[in-house]
């Protein structure tokens, strides 16, 4: 049985989500709220 952590896809979408949240920490006060949580996916 394969762990799905080893998949290079999975590796990399969660590189990409971590590069999204380091971004949208710096967008300004105004803006996180609506922006980060369509970022964010909620």
């Amino acid at each position: 049985m394969h762990n799905y952590e080893n998949l290079k896809v999975w590796q990399r979408g969660m590189d990409f989500t971590v590069s999204v949240c380091h971004a949208s920490a710096r967008f300004p006060a105004e803006e996180r709220f609506g922006l980060t949580s369509q970022l964010h996916g909620l």
